[in-house]
C-alpha cells in the first residue's frame, strides 16, 4: 500500500513543485485542491492546521507542508517521497535555468515575462490569504489576534517567530480564561 502511495505522494507534489511560481504561499491553495479536494487525504482542517504547522516550523512552508502531508498519509516514507517530489522539480529546474539566464537575462521579452510572472504570484498570495481567512473562526478573540499580530508584524516589524509565540500564548491564556470561567 505504501509504495503507490508514496509513488502517488511523489508525483502530486512534483507535479506541485514543477508548476508553481512564487514558492510556498503561492503553493497553498494548488496543495489544498490537490490533497484535500481531489485526492482527500486530509480533512480542510487537517490541512489548515499543517499549514499552520508548517509555517511555524523553521524552513520553507512548500516543504515543510510535503513533509508533513507525507507523513501524515504514509508515515516516513510518505514524507520523504512527497518532500523529494516538491523539491527535484525546483532543484533540476535551477540547474538548467542558471547555465541559460546568465546568457539572455538582458532581453527585455525576458524581463517582461518575469515581471508578468511576479503579478501572478502576487495573486495566489493573495487567493492563500484569502483562503486560510475564510476557514478561520471569526470570534472576537480570534479578530483581535489577528489584527494584533498584523500590526506587529506590518506596524513595527517584529520577528515572525516572536509573533506566532504571542499568538500561541494569548491562545493558551485565553482558553485557562474560558475553562475557568467555566468551573472546569
Amino acid at each position: 500500500m505504501c509504495k503507490a502511495t508514496c509513488k502517488e505522494l511523489f508525483g502530486v507534489f512534483f507535479k506541485i513543485g514543477a508548476f508553481t511560481f512564487g514558492g510556498g504561499y503561492a503553493m497553498i491553495p494548488i496543495i489544498k485542491r490537490e490533497i484535500v479536494e481531489e485526492k482527500q487525504w486530509l480533512s480542510n482542517d487537517e490541512m489548515f492546521d499543517i499549514i499552520a504547522i508548517a509555517e511555524s516550523t523553521p524552513g520553507p512552508l512548500a516543504i515543510n507542508s510535503a513533509t508533513f502531508v507525507g507523513s501524515r498519509v504514509a508515515g516516513f516514507k510518505g514524507a520523504l517521497a512527497a518532500t523529494l517530489g516538491v523539491v527535484l522539480p525546483s532543484f533540476l529546474v535551477i540547474l538548467v535555468i542558471s547555465q541559460i539566464l546568465l546568457q539572455i537575462e538582458h532581453f527585455q521579452i525576458v524581463k517582461n515575462a518575469f515581471q508578468g510572472i511576479r503579478a501572478g504570484v502576487v495573486v495566489l498570495i493573495g487567493s492563500a490569504l484569502i483562503s486560510l481567512f475564510r476557514q478561520i473562526k471569526k470570534e472576537a478573540f480570534t479578530c483581535i489576534v489577528l489584527l494584533a499580530a498584523f500590526i506587529l508584524a506590518w506596524g513595527f516589524d517584529i520577528n515572525s517567530i516572536f509573533i506566532l509565540i504571542l499568538c500561541g500564548l494569548s491562545g493558551v491564556i485565553w482558553s485557562c480564561y474560558l475553562d475557568r470561567r467555566a468551573g472546569k
